[in-house]
């Protein structure tokens, strides 16, 4: 007997350990895990819980027409799945199980520990690299080395992919049962979770809904991704990370889709169809440094030295910029959409970041942590590159002298006040060309708004940034010399 243990892989195509277990000729189980305090202590977002619960009733009913029932067994932590399994492999006389790696340093330990405990019973774990299209360790530069910047990365990483068949892999067929199987499969029931839930349904999870929407954003939107992106108001990118984050899509199967509309996409180095591919690197760069630098997975920041900068820790103002309270209405209707909808657009994560890092000069990691509690897309390689890179912080980052003025961004990417009337409702009075500074048209006709003042001085709040970055660079290059 064989069991797949399914975790961030919830698709039956293009999955290596499904495809595996399946070519054994053997009957073969799957089994997923709620593991409800080790969700809590990561983070994860409801409403990301709902949809990996509604995913695992379409991925249980797909594997019941390949003749394999799902399992769903809740445990409270990674540590109680040890005996879990255990049990489970005695139970059913398994001798294998096959798993798709993950690259956090908890979910590596959890492995690590699963298949010590697993080789004395004669089970045996195989783990296979299929988060990414090519597997971390295997995309490095000349000295052997993890990228720590992306360009180049990108550049080996393109090489590779021309080079290599990653074309993604089709369903497998349908295997043989017996007594045990064909008895599991007569009692599967509903999926349930103890974990709090939020609903997802404006997210559909069936693998045609997903499909037709990669597809259709490759044939009619990437065109102009690159000039469109930018503009939460217009609906120009593709909406795919929620199922990336939960391994209903393959990387394998976006890049796939955008070859088959735009086969010269790696010869081109401009252009939508490249500026949709680099975000798909990222997702895999992310993903690289996550699995090289263990301590990113433990709260620290990439870049060493910033870690003596001095954050402010008013926890007042963390809860203005979560409710959407700050007064610079691009980042609080940006915040409004995180907080009711679960997403929020790329680039106003980026104006959020910088808001919360430059101007309140709060910790990143208190806003890394506060997305992961809402983000549908909840990923943590991506929220932490994103949140790093935000507060020049990590690999390959903004520069630290680099700060978003959240007005300027307004009026760039928001030109015509679409985003901001939709999540500001309380500016109604307000017109659209005064929308970006409402407080001062309100002064100016002697109005009083009943949305709040700015919470900062932005041109005084940026300079305080940047002298706290050059005081924490100064001490390290100071300690340097001393040592």
């Amino acid at each position: 007997m064989k069991l797949v243990w399914f975790r961030r892989d919830l698709r039956i195509k293009d999955n290596i350990a499904l495809t595996e277990a399946c070519r054994s000729g053997e009957p073969v189980i799957a089994i997923y895990y709620e593991t409800p305090i080790q969700w809590r202590s990561h983070r994860l977002a409801p409403i990301q819980a709902d949809l990996i619960r509604r995913r695992l009733v379409v991925l249980q009913q797909e594997l019941e027409a390949l003749k394999i029932p799902l399992l769903v067994r809740s445990v409270d932590t990674y540590k109680d799945i040890n005996y879990s399994l255990a049990q489970l492999c005695q139970q059913y006389q398994i001798a294998d199980i096959y798993c798709t790696r993950d690259y956090e340093s908890d979910e590596v330990d959890r492995d690590n520990s699963i298949a010590g405990m697993l080789s004395l019973t004669g089970t045996q774990l195989h783990r296979f690299d299929y988060k990414c299209i090519f597997a971390p360790g295997t995309v490095t530069n000349g000295a052997g080395n993890t990228y720590r910047v992306f360009t180049p990365f990108k550049k080996a990483w393109i090489a590779r992919a021309r080079a290599e068949n990653i074309a993604p892999l089709s369903a497998p067929e349908p295997v043989q049962t017996n007594a045990l199987t064909s008895s599991l499969l007569r009692q599967l029931c509903n999926v349930s979770f103890r974990y709090p839930q939020r609903d997802s349904v404006g997210w559909p999870i069936d693998d045609s809904a997903i499909i037709q929407r990669l597809r259709d954003f490759c044939r009619y939107r990437v065109d102009q991704y690159d000039t469109t992106r930018d503009f939460p108001a217009v609906p120009a990118t593709s909406q795919l990370s929620p199922y990336l984050a939960i391994g209903a899509v393959s990387p394998r199967q976006c890049l796939a889709r955008l070859l088959v509309e735009e086969q010269n996409c790696f010869e081109k180095d401009s252009g939508g169809a490249n500026v949709w591919l680099s975000e798909l690197v990222w997702r895999e760069f992310y993903q690289h440094i996550v699995a090289a630098y263990t301590d990113i997975s433990k709260g620290k920041a990439f870049l060493d030295w910033t870690e003596t900068i001095e954050w402010n820790r008013d926890e007042l103002l963390f809860e203005r910029w979560k409710q959407g309270r700050t007064g610079f209405p691009i980042v609080d209707a940006a915040m409004r959409q995180l907080n009711d909808t679960g997403w929020m657009h790329n680039r106003l994560r980026m104006i959020v970041a910088s808001f919360l890092v430059k101007d309140l000069h709060i910790d990143w990691r208190w806003g890394e942590q506060y997305f992961m509690t809402k983000l549908i897309d909840g990923d943590f390689a991506a929220n932490n590159g994103g949140w790093q890179w935000s507060a020049s912080v990590g690999t390959d980052a903004q520069p630290y002298f680099r700060v978003f003025n959240p007005t300027a961004q307004s009026k760039k990417f928001d030109p015509n006040v679409r985003f901001i009337r939709r999540w500001l409702k309380e500016l109604e009075s307000v017109p659209d060309k005064s929308l970006h500074e409402p407080h001062v048209w309100a002064e100016k006709n002697g109005i009083e708004l009943s949305y709040p003042k700015p919470v900062v001085d932005h041109k005084l709040a940026r300079e305080r940034a940047i002298q706290m970055f050059e005081m924490a660079k100064s001490y390290q290059n100071t300690h340097r010399a001393e040592s």
